[in-house]
C-alpha cells in the first residue's frame, strides 16, 4: 500500500512564500512522474507545476517565475517552493505521483490528501 502525505500549507500575507511538502511511502519500487496540482472553489483541478523522472518541468502559465518543484528521490518526496504568493493563489493543493511497487508492475496514479494554502491579509 502506498500513501502521500502532504505539509506546509498554511496562512500567507500577499508577497510572502511557503514551501509544500509531499512524501511518499509504503511499498515502492520507482516513483516517476511527480506533480502538483491545485483546487480553488469552483473551479477545476489544475496542473500547478509537473516534474517528470526524465525531462522537461512544466509550469501552469499563472505561477512561472514564481514557483519552483524539485524532487529528492532517495526519499520519494516533491517540493513545491511557491513565491511572490497572490490571493488568486489561495486553493487546495494536491500532489500526485506515478508508483510502480514493483520491477514488473505498471505505473499507477496516486494522490495525496490535499493541504489549504490561503493568501490574505
Amino acid at each position: 500500500q502506498v500513501q502521500l502525505v502532504e505539509s506546509g500549507g498554511g496562512l500567507v500575507q500577499p508577497g510572502g512564500s511557503l514551501r509544500l511538502s509531499c512524501a511518499a511511502s509504503g511499498s515502492i519500487f520507482r516513483v516517476y512522474a511527480m506533480d502538483w496540482y491545485r483546487q480553488a472553489p469552483g473551479n477545476e483541478r489544475e496542473l500547478v507545476a509537473g516534474l517528470p523522472r526524465s525531462g522537461s518541468i512544466k509550469y501552469g502559465d499563472s505561477v512561472k517565475g514564481r514557483f519552483t518543484i524539485s524532487r529528492d528521490n532517495a526519499k520519494n518526496t516533491v517540493y513545491l517552493q511557491m513565491n511572490s504568493l497572490k490571493p488568486e493563489d489561495t486553493a487546495v493543493y494536491y500532489c500526485r505521483m506515478e508508483i510502480a511497487t514493483t520491477l514488473t508492475s505498471i505505473k499507477v496514479d496516486y494522490w495525496g490528501q490535499g493541504t489549504q494554502v490561503t493568501v490574505s491579509s
